[in-house]
């Protein structure tokens, strides 16, 4: 039997999901964008507000509310399904892309949520993969400072 998840009303959440046994789930910079864009569409369709994002070559990490608390499964499930359809193609792969269900852990105060915007934001250069977060655009702290074009971020407000 699935169990149902349970989501609170007017509450944030840190959302996070990597790749089937840790496994890259963008390789190109086409695929990157191509998943900004997924997630641009579906933040519209399902009123969910982003605070915070961050692509990294084998995971990803949301920050955002959903409008209507239920609907952030379907959210996720469009996204994620999207892309990995997106993905099996262009790769001529099959079968599951996302190790199991995304995660999403409820953010309680103000201060985790600022916390946790750092952390998305920072994640990069904990990876070594930039030494500045403004270096990797494939994350809202390009977005938050110095506008890269994807407009994905809603106004957060404490």
């Amino acid at each position: 039997m699935v169990k149902t998840r349970i989501f609170i009303e007017n509450a944030c959440y840190h959302i996070y999901a990597r790749g089937n046994q840790k496994q890259l789930v963008f390789i190109e910079r086409s695929d990157f964008e191509f998943y900004l864009k997924q997630l641009k569409h579906y933040k519209i369709k399902y009123s969910f507000h982003l605070y915070g994002y961050c692509l990294m070559p084998n995971h990803i990490h949301l920050m955002g509310k959903p409008i209507v608390p239920k609907k952030l499964s379907n959210f996720m499930q469009c996204l994620q399904r999207s892309y990995t359809a997106y993905y099996n193609k262009k790769y001529s792969k099959v079968g599951h892309l996302w190790q199991g269900k995304f995660k999403a852990k409820l953010i309680a105060k103000d201060q985790y949520a600022l916390d946790c915007i750092s952390y998305i934001e920072t994640n990069p250069v904990r990876a070594k993969l930039v030494n500045n977060p403004k270096d990797y655009i494939f994350c809202s702290y390009s977005e938050r400072n110095f506008d890269n074009n994807y407009q994905l971020l809603n106004k957060f407000l404490l």
